[in-house]
């Protein structure tokens, strides 16, 4: 069996706002090859509980992937340049994907700066984020052909965006758990560089709290598909399940145009939304 390929790490600048260092945190960066492991939660249907972190590594600079990492159920928590879990923007992220990448049998811990950023087409499968930093996972790439896969995995404890969709092309997102968040997915709102935008949600475990499942820009004629969404814990259906948005391309707070299935952007029925 060939052994993967070593990632490389890379050195990059402190954001400014950054959280203070974790205490005893020693600056060491990831040089050795992926760990090959078996351990895979069933890819079918979102986890029924979270995984138990193999061993703990930090991460004191962005984990450049190209082909496949399989990170063996370890943590990775930032330390040093990553050692922020805040809500500035421009944090670094602890894993960076290059087009085409896979990234697989993570655990991000405590602080998680800005989890993974996608450059372009990836695939994240069984990643999970104990508490999210700025965002979980951005995905960025600038071709309307990009796919981005999220498969299996969960998400707990964000502020606001877990799935942060800046790019262009197609998200799709199955057997994922959320619990405790403000959005789950939202394409950008005020972007400098606006695209159309693709959301196809399936088989998700939401938790309460949390504000909306998903939220897309109408305007820009993104679409949201969503089914199989199971909402636990909000009697009251505070959650909203997808919201529209009036984008911009000039750094404004987008205006919120409505909530729900409308057969335009919003696509899905009431039967694909159950509470429990």
């Amino acid at each position: 069996m060939t052994a993967p390929a070593e990632p490389r790490v890379r050195h990059r600048r402190r954001s400014t706002g950054r959280r203070a260092l974790i205490a005893g945190a020693c600056a060491l960066g990831i040089t050795g090859a992926a760990v090959v492991t078996t351990t895979m939660l069933p890819s079918a249907g979102a986890a029924s509980s979270w995984p138990a972190a193999q061993g703990s590594r930090p991460v004191s600079s962005t984990i450049e992937v190209t082909g496949t990492y399989d990170g063996g159920l370890k943590k990775f928590h930032g330390a040093g340049e990553l050692g922020g879990s805040g809500q500035e923007e421009g944090q670094d992220p602890v894993f960076e994907l290059a087009d085409g990448a896979v990234l697989k049998n993570v655990v991000i811990g405590t602080p998680a700066a800005d989890g993974v950023h996608c450059k372009g087409t990836c695939t994240l499968e069984n990643v999970w984020w104990l508490d999210v930093g700025e965002d979980a996972a951005t995905f960025k790439g600038r071709s309307p052909s990009a796919v981005y896969r999220v498969t299996g995995g969960g998400a707990r404890n964000a502020d606001d965006k877990v799935l942060q969709f800046n790019g262009a092309g197609k998200l799709t997102v199955t057997g994922f758990r959320v619990e405790n968040f403000g959005k789950l997915v939202r394409t950008c709102g005020n972007c400098g560089t606006q695209y159309r935008r693709t959301v196809v949600l399936s088989d998700i475990d939401v938790t309460a709290p949390g504000k909306s499942v998903v939220g897309v820009n109408a305007n820009y004629g993104d679409t949201a598909t969503l089914s199989g969404i199971r909402i636990h814990g909000d009697d009251k259906k505070k959650i909203k399940t997808c919201t529209r948005f009036q984008g911009n391309d000039t750094g404004e707070e987008p205006k919120e145009l409505g909530s729900g299935p409308d057969g335009r952007t919003c696509l899905f029925s009431s039967s694909d939304i159950t509470y429990r």
